[in-house]
């Protein structure tokens, strides 16, 4: 079992930034790959962004993509995302997800792919 926590929520005005951490313990050097999810009041878990340990490829959800980076200093066991830019629909619980093994046609942008998850953290971005 992998568990992971996530740290840095919080509020800031729209064109702020903030950064997000997730830290995995447990069984973490069984995952092979960690990413970022949000899901905002009423509305679906949406993907955010993604690295794999394989090869380091890194990807990012459409709504994201130029303002926020993920990355890692330990693989496997810690991955960030830091956001920049942060409009007011960037609120929602961030949820870090690990994936536990390879498998053929995984798509590392569908949540259905993820084995663990943390329990989110909330940003809120004012406007």
């Amino acid at each position: 079992q992998v568990l992971l926590v996530e740290s840095g929520g919080g509020l800031v005005q729209a064109g702020g930034s903030l950064r997000l951490s997730c830290a995995a313990s447990g069984r973490a050097v069984t995952n092979v790959a960690m990413g970022w999810f949000r899901q905002a009041p009423g509305k679906e878990r949406e993907f955010v962004s993604a690295i794999s340990w394989r090869d380091g490829s890194t990807y990012y959800g459409d709504s994201v993509k130029g303002r926020f980076t993920i990355s890692s200093e330990n693989a496997k066991i810690t991955v960030s995302l830091q956001m920049n830019s942060l409009k007011p629909e960037d609120t929602a619980v961030y949820y870090c997800a690990a994936v536990a093994y390879l498998a053929a046609g995984m798509d590392l942008r569908d949540r259905l792919d993820y084995d663990y998850w943390g329990k989110g953290t909330l940003v809120t971005v004012s406007s």
